[in-house]
């Protein structure tokens, strides 16, 4: 069914027969009211920053660490209230003849403020403000005033520049921006009707002020940026240490893996051939010798899955044997070739311990590493003396490391394979075996590093210890009667 044609508009022709097009009567655009409408809101929000102070009302300059900025803005608002009071209520007595009491109340209110600045800004601007407008006022019917600065005097102006810079250290830009407003809008309703009385002041008011509030919010700005990025790095510090401490947690796991995996190996071989090797066993012990097997290797499973969770991917390498104290002269023997003058001193009542717990004799030869590392990086061509010492009871062992100040120029260090976590893997691993870590520089220029570690088991108080008591002395820096000696310098 075909539609009825709708009706057109004929187009209006000309009297030269050209059509042309009637314009549709002229409705608000979307754009002008977004545009009235961003102005409301922009305009709302500056008359809010007016009202709004910053809390808390810290002193300015209270976070800086000396104490002569501290009382900087103490000691410049009381030199200028001492100073513009009584110079203000002179001049509107002597120049604009104004009442004695009345100008000596202008003056406070105009001045007096800044004390009020240096603390609450914003309620002292509105103070100065007001009280410098109601001068202005109070003045001008005087007859003398076409020859007088107005409609702000000399030390209004110079009172009001230091309280915007008050202001301009404390509030926000967008409240900066709506007190320049306003103190130019001002400005120019009292020119208008007093033209021939202004002088200018009005003007130069407008301008000096924004160039003090754009110079103070910088200074704010940049200093607010410089607090931030200090509380960052200081997150990003604590951050660096957790993680290293996390991370060097992890390699002692890795590496003590290996011991407690022999000695598990060994409980389930020893429960497995015990019916073999002992004969006549009844059968709840041989079925007791079977869970105990059984559990072990249960452990053993369950270790290897969380070694696997710790290792990452470039740690194939921790999977060799790890090294003991009879890897140590090879270590220092890296040392020396790296420009170290080293020497090693072992007691013989080292090698009267016996064989060592696994974890003590590799805590003992990570501490060496990372102590001498530390020394070829830090303290480059520094002679060093590295001393292993038995405790007298032959229940703890001591690992003496003491260099002196730096004599040479840095080398590349030959031994790459510590840590590289310093102090922290070394107190880890003493607080691995519950032994303590004393360490600190000498008078000399050197620094020493004392580790005790126990050969006994402790208790677990003990695991918590941090740096430990003060060490016995230097006597240990020199050798025992009976040590083996290495002289190793170069």
């Amino acid at each position: 069914m075909s539609q009825p044609p709708q009706a057109q508009t004929p187009p209006d022709r000309g009297a030269s027969g050209a059509s042309t097009v009637v314009p549709s009567p002229a409705v608000p655009s979307a754009a002008h009211e977004s545009l009235l409408s961003a102005t409301r809101q922009h305009t709302t929000s500056l008359a809010r920053a007016l009202v709004t102070p910053t809390y808390p009302a810290t002193p300015l300059l209270a976070r800086s660490p000396r104490r002569w900025l501290r009382r900087l803005p103490y000691t410049v608002a009381g030199l200028l209230t001492i100073i513009l009071v009584p110079v203000t209520a002179q001049l509107l007595t002597r120049d604009y003849g104004m009442n004695g009491g009345l100008a000596s109340i202008l003056a406070a209110a105009q001045a007096g403020p800044l004390l009020l600045a240096v603390t609450r800004p914003l309620p002292a601007w509105w103070i100065a403000f007001i009280a410098d407008t109601v001068g202005a006022l109070a003045v001008l019917g005087y007859a003398d005033l076409p020859e007088r600065s107005w409609p702000w005097q000399p030390p209004n102006i110079i009172g009001y520049l230091f309280l915007l810079l008050f202001l301009a250290l404390r509030e926000p830009r967008r409240t900066l921006v709506a007190v320049w407003l306003v103190t130019g809008g001002v400005g120019v309703l009292l020119g208008i009707p007093g033209a021939r009385y202004s002088d200018g002041t009005n003007v130069l008011l407008f301008v000096l002020g924004g160039v003090v509030l754009l110079v103070g919010g910088a200074l704010r700005e940049r200093g607010d940026a410089q607090r931030r990025l200090a509380e960052q790095e200081t997150i990003s510090e604590a951050e660096r240490a957790r993680r290293t401490l996390l991370e060097e947690r992890a390699r002692i796991a890795r590496e003590l893996h290996d011991v407690v995996a022999h000695h598990m190996s060994v409980i389930t071989v020893q429960a497995d051939s015990a019916p073999y090797r002992i004969g006549g066993l009844p059968p709840e012990a041989a079925r007791e010798f079977d869970t105990i097997a059984a559990t072990a290797r249960e452990s053993l499973a369950e270790m290897r899955r969380l070694l696997g969770v710790l290792r990452s991917e470039d740690a194939r390498g921790e999977r060799a044997p790890q090294p003991g104290l009879d890897r140590v002269p090879q270590l220092v023997e890296a040392t020396v070739r790296a420009g170290i003058p080293t020497t090693l001193s072992i007691a013989k009542d080292v090698a009267a311990l016996g064989t060592l717990p696994q974890a003590v004799d590799l805590s003992a030869y990570r501490i060496v590493q990372e102590a001498l590392a530390n020394v070829v990086r830090h303290a480059p061509g520094a002679p060093t003396n590295v001393s292993i010492l038995a405790s007298a009871d032959r229940t703890g062992l001591t690992v003496l490391v003491v260099n002196g100040p730096a004599s040479g120029a840095p080398g590349p260090p030959l031994e790459t394979t510590g840590t590289g976590h310093g102090l922290v893997g070394m107190r880890e691993r003493v607080r691995l075996v519950g032994g303590t870590l004393d360490t600190g520089p000498l008078p000399d220029g050197g620094f020493r590093l004392a580790a005790r570690l126990p050969l006994v088991e402790v208790a677990e108080s003990t695991n918590n210890t941090d740096d430990g008591p003060e060490h016995d002395g230097p006597a240990h820096t020199e050798s025992t009667d009976g040590a083996e000696r290495y002289p190793l310098a170069p």
